[in-house]
């Protein structure tokens, strides 16, 4: 059998036992130690604001939709804050005004229920919710507004690993490279339409200034506008976790007057596209071997669904090199790099971006015997070995 508990004093009264198990649990907590707490953390807060730390505050916005939802988050945080210190203290107020007292055992009157406060205190929350949700939704309605005649449209096409932007009406294509990020040129004031497309994976549109995210997904279409305020260059990256080299899916949006926006588009066009840049021939660069000889090495290349149709590619040395590129993906650009050694060794010769189905001839120049790697610029994943005999 199982020894009897001795009975607490007042075990007659179920009121008095409760009441006296939570002074004699209470006897065990620190007085005072919700006020401690609640003070160093007061002063931690005001530290931090000492210091400039703004990790409560998004980025000053840089467009009028971002200026939308600027509004919408200094509300939602107002009011947040407003009701968190209104329970601290009352929770505080409550700790120290109704605190046990020395030598006090009493039990305090118990109240089991005021329908009034239940009311207001369901109540309220319900206005504040609604309230939220209304201005939340004028605020979406905002950011979603797509104009019926912007002033520029740009497509913007993600793949793995970097972005293209479109400029269909002024006839401008701007590919980004793995050790160059593309500039998404626009002009301050103007509505700016983005379409947003992926050609492989779902990838996230993401301008940190403009306050706005939107994901690229395959097969599907995403338009939003966007009216630059201000003048500069904000940086903007993909956040949808794409493959191995997602961390280099980084671009620019850099918002100009409209005098240099004009400009910038004059020049884009005017600007040819440019030229292989190989480096000095194996005479000056590979220590030995001649110049070319007689007529130059055909050789053939392709590239379909992100990858070369070829993992070995062989060629004569001190033979110029005639490689006939095709580009089978479409809407997709690619190039032939030729790196010495391997893919991440010197580069001796960089073909021109072509994209979407086309066809390049690259004249590559002689090179000498030994290993080498050839590899897309624009996918770095796309390699091959090509050797020099």
């Amino acid at each position: 059998m199982c020894p009897l508990r001795p009975a607490l004093p007042g075990a007659e009264d179920p009121e008095r036992s409760r009441g006296l198990v939570m002074t004699r649990f209470s006897k065990g907590i620190p007085q005072g130690a919700v006020i401690v707490a609640l003070g160093a953390l007061a002063m931690l807060l005001v530290a931090a604001c000492g210091t400039g730390v703004t990790v409560l505050q998004p980025p000053a916005p840089a467009t009028e939709q971002g200026k939308a939802t600027d509004w919408l988050y200094q509300v939602v945080f107002i009011v947040a804050a407003v009701i968190f210190f209104l329970v601290e203290a009352l929770i505080v107020f409550a700790a120290v005004r109704y605190r046990r007292r020395k030598g006090d055992d009493t039990l305090p009157p118990q109240i089991h229920g005021n329908n009034v406060l239940e009311v207001i205190w369901t109540a309220i929350p319900v206005a504040i919710v609604a309230i939220v949700f209304f201005i939340s939704w004028q605020t979406l309605n905002t950011v979603d507004a797509v104009s019926a005649d912007p002033k520029l449209k740009v497509e913007v096409t993600g793949f793995q690993w970097q972005w293209q932007f479109t400029y269909p009406d002024q006839g401008v294509t701007i590919v980004g490279l793995p050790d160059k990020a593309p500039e998404l040129v626009v002009p301050v004031g103007e509505t700016v339409q983005v379409s947003l497309q992926s050609r492989d994976v779902i990838h996230g549109f993401y301008v940190p200034a403009f306050l706005f995210k939107r994901d690229v997904i395959p097969g599907k279409t995403n338009v939003f506008d966007f009216t630059p305020t201000e003048v500069g260059t904000f940086s903007g990256q993909c956040t949808q976790f794409c493959g191995l080299l997602h961390s280099q899916m980084r671009f620019s949006v850099v918002v100009k007057s409209q005098a240099d926006f004009d400009a910038w588009v004059t020049q884009a066009k005017a600007t040819p596209t440019p030229a292989p840049t190989p480096t000095p021939g194996p005479s000056a660069s590979a220590g030995g071997g001649g110049g070319t000889g007689g007529q130059p090495a055909a050789v053939s290349l392709s590239a379909q669904n992100i990858a070369f149709d070829q993992a070995a590619l062989s060629a004569p040395a001190g033979t110029a090199i005639q490689l006939t590129f095709v580009n089978n993906d479409n809407g997709i650009p690619h190039n032939v790099v030729i790196h010495r050694d391997s893919p991440t060794g010197e580069a001796v010769f960089t073909g021109d971006i072509i994209t979407g189905v086309a066809t390049k001839v690259y004249d590559v120049p002689a090179l000498a015997a030994g290993t080498y790697a050839y590899v897309c610029a624009v996918h770095p994943n796309m390699t091959g070995t090509l050797t020099v005999k």
